[in-house]
């Protein structure tokens, strides 16, 4: 054939290579410590996201409020984080990582700013309310995010640091403000402070994260309850099967862990409440390390048996006022929760194509923070009508019965394999 003739061809060729660079030029390797630096912003949104935890009593205390209006504080956190993960997902897919996680860290910012200077329950509700709808941006955008720049060979390190930044930073951020608000003056001042520096950090790791837009965002309505592919149900079921327990008894812990405390112990020591809350999510994030390599279903597994167990523990607590055993009850409720968000995460990640991957990850936080928003309100207003040892047992028995059944469906579909990701399963998704 005559160089003339294929002169045509090669410029067609060399057209279409140029049209499909971006998405391969988004698909390329970036350097490890960057999918490190990716999971970073996750981490500085989710130590705000518990920072107010050991602060609550010093606000109950100068505003006065009972522990029903304090888990009701606490649920308004679940509902930003639920009426974002209608949005953030789908935008994220579609517009791209950045377009989602650069504002939710203002609305972090914010948040940090109307909580240094609330003096009101209403002011400390917006805070929790923009608090939350900046974390559902995050458990969705910026989890995709780590995984975008991970890369195809990488996804079972991305689902591993993303799920640990998470946890890591829901653990730092009571430790931190425990510590800080009793060694250093104005506590409800200082914290934010602190927590603004860390913000501002990841908004400069955003900004030269190493993401583009997709190439091939999916269709649909941009308001939605996320959800996943077709033939992606199962393993988004075995999910949320595992972690909605687990983060609802995290959650628990969170909200009337410091009021526990000071029943068993009769102290209101920021330090400790703050200090046994990280121990709980230190040990989420190092089960999820210990576990990274059994198969998917045995960490699910184990993670229903870990929240049953921590269940037992605090039914037990409460009965006898041990401290031990609430701590090892707080312990226990982190690496159910852990191991269910990395069993999750591992499962969507393998098998849900990028550019449906953020809403995916929605869905499964919005099934895992329904349970975590509901529960704990609950028992905190039951908590007010028959005490709080008859509240937190009437919970463990609810909750018991939930990670029970978890368990049995991740057992029950150990014979059905999930499905293959393949081109085919992309086309479906790109079609939605």
């Amino acid at each position: 054939m005559s160089e003339s003739r294929t002169a045509p061809v090669k410029v067609v060729a060399e057209r279409q290579a140029a049209e499909k660079e971006p998405s391969r030029s988004a698909a390329s390797p970036a350097p490890t410590r960057w999918v490190w630096l990716a999971a970073w912003p996750v981490t500085a949104v989710f130590v705000l996201s518990n920072a107010a935890t050991p602060l609550y009593v010093v606000w109950q205390h100068e505003i006065g409020f009972s522990k029903g209006t304090l888990t009701v504080i606490f649920a308004f956190y679940i509902v930003g984080l639920l009426g974002s993960l209608l949005v953030s997902g789908v935008v994220s897919d579609r517009l791209g990582r950045k377009a989602v996680l650069l504002p939710a860290l203002g609305l972090a910012l914010a948040a940090c700013l109307v909580f240094a200077t609330a003096s009101t329950v209403a002011a400390l509700i917006v805070a929790r309310l923009f608090t939350g709808i900046a974390v559902g941006a995050v458990v969705s955008a910026g989890m995709a995010a780590v995984t975008d720049v991970a890369g195809q060979h990488r996804k079972r390190l991305a689902a591993l640091l993303a799920s640990c930044a998470m946890v890591f930073g829901a653990g730092l951020g009571p430790l931190l403000a425990g510590v800080l608000s009793e060694t250093l003056p104005s506590p409800t001042v200082t914290v934010f402070v602190v927590e603004t520096a860390l913000l501002a950090t990841a908004v400069l790791a955003v900004l030269r994260m190493p993401v583009r837009r997709p190439a091939t965002p999916a269709k649909g309505a941009w308001i939605r309850i996320p959800g996943v592919p077709h033939g992606n149900g199962l393993q988004l079921t075995l999910g949320i099967a595992v972690f909605a327990p687990g983060i609802t008894a995290t959650s628990f812990v969170l909200s009337l862990g410091p009021s526990l405390l000071s029943g068993l112990l009769g102290t209101t020591s920021r330090i400790v409440a703050g200090a046994m809350a990280f121990a709980m999510f230190l040990a989420a994030t190092g089960v999820q390390f210990a576990v990274q390599k059994l198969p998917r279903r045995t960490i699910l597994t184990a993670g229903a048996i870990s929240t049953t167990l921590s269940m037992i523990a605090l039914a037990t607590a409460v009965h006898t006022s041990s401290v031990a055993v609430l701590t090892a009850s707080a312990l226990l409720a982190g690496a159910g929760q852990g191991m269910g968000q990395l069993g999750g995460l591992s499962l969507l990640n393998h098998s849900v194509p990028a550019q449906r991957l953020a809403e995916a990850n929605a869905a499964l936080n919005v099934g895992g923070y329904v349970p975590a928003g509901v529960l704990p309100v609950s028992a905190g207003y039951l908590s007010d009508a028959i005490g709080l040892t008859n509240g937190a047992t009437v919970f463990a028995v609810v909750l018991t019965g939930m990670a029970v059944i978890g368990g049995l469906v991740v057992v029950a579909s150990r014979r059905q394999a999930p499905p293959a990701f393949s081109k085919s399963a992309t086309a479906r998704a790109s079609s939605k």
